[in-house]
């Protein structure tokens, strides 16, 4: 009897200093979704005066034929996918070099993170210029070393732009990666690579039988967090393109700042919100499940 009643004093607690963490979230996040639901049901824009005209799902089925939007759409599922994967790569790359036992490893490891602290805003910028036709250095290079004889427009061509924009993602937040990759590296014990390495593996049967099983969680969780930030990417694509040229890299978030800032379409706006929002939960739903998976093999 007495130990349940400590339970269940530990478990007030517990909930008394949740509970202004709670308030707290539910006024930044759970007020502005619901706030966002209830206005994707009104036609609010110019046509209206901006005033509120009840309309039901009319914005959702509004967004089934907007051509805009699966286009915007398209675009940040290929940033997302080719970024995200990259970076994984990638990341894991350094996440290894890293996790070896080299003189100066301290000081690699902070300059490997420097990317990542630095404000996304301002290296896009510097990203835009780094790949300007006229005075970037992409091009200087190219044309020294004898690969091109003009410049090339690479943010004035689709493809070209969204390549631009990938790479400037990927070189910003591999970093985020590989940190997380790392942590999982260190606390893998070392004598399961001995034990193996007795038995006659070499490092690649090593890295596929044990570093990748046991790095799984890590991996899940950098992949959703990579997920979430690519998918909603906007401060790097509006500094470097904002959404050019002609469309090609304009994303979902992109699309609905210009919807409620530029046209002043709030409605149709909240109900592009909304569907990112599920979207985005879906995503997770999905990682929480296979992460759960991992965990229970």
């Amino acid at each position: 009897m007495k130990q349940n009643t400590i339970v269940r004093r530990e478990q007030l607690i517990g909930w008394l200093l949740l509970i202004p963490a709670l308030l707290v979230l539910s006024l930044v996040f759970v007020y502005p979704i619901v706030r966002a639901f209830w206005l994707s049901l009104f036609t609010e824009n110019l046509g209206t005066q901006l005033q509120p005209i009840f309309s039901g799902l009319t914005n959702y089925s509004r967004m089934l034929g907007d051509g805009r939007f699966w286009q915007s759409m398209g675009n940040t599922t290929i940033f997302t996918v080719v970024s995200v994967l990259l970076e994984l790569v990638l990341g894991m790359g350094i996440a290894l070099i890293l996790n070896q036992s080299f003189r100066g490893r301290g000081v690699v490891r902070t300059i490997a993170i420097i990317p990542w602290a630095l404000p996304t805003a301002i290296m896009g910028l510097a990203w835009a210029w780094i790949f300007n036709d006229q005075f970037g250095v992409v091009n200087d290079l190219l044309q020294r070393v004898g690969l091109i004889q003009t410049g090339i427009s690479w943010l004035g061509e689709p493809t070209l732009a969204m390549m631009a924009l990938i790479i400037a993602d990927v070189w910003k937040t591999t970093p985020f990666i590989s940190i997380i990759l790392l942590a999982g590296l260190q606390s893998i014990p070392q004598d399961l690579y001995e034990a193996h390495a007795m038995d006659g593996a070499n490092p690649w049967q090593s890295f596929y039988q044990i570093t990748l099983p046991l790095l799984m969680p890590q991996i899940l969780i950098a992949l959703l967090f990579r997920f979430a930030q690519a998918f909603g990417i906007f401060d790097l694509v509006q500094v470097m393109t904002g959404g050019g040229p002609a469309g090609a890299t304009e994303t979902v978030s992109i699309y609905i700042y210009s919807m409620v800032m530029r046209y002043l379409d709030f409605g149709y706006g909240a109900a592009l919100v909304v569907v990112t929002f599920l979207l985005l939960v879906l995503a997770v739903a999905i990682t929480a499940r296979l992460l759960q998976r991992v965990r229970s093999v």
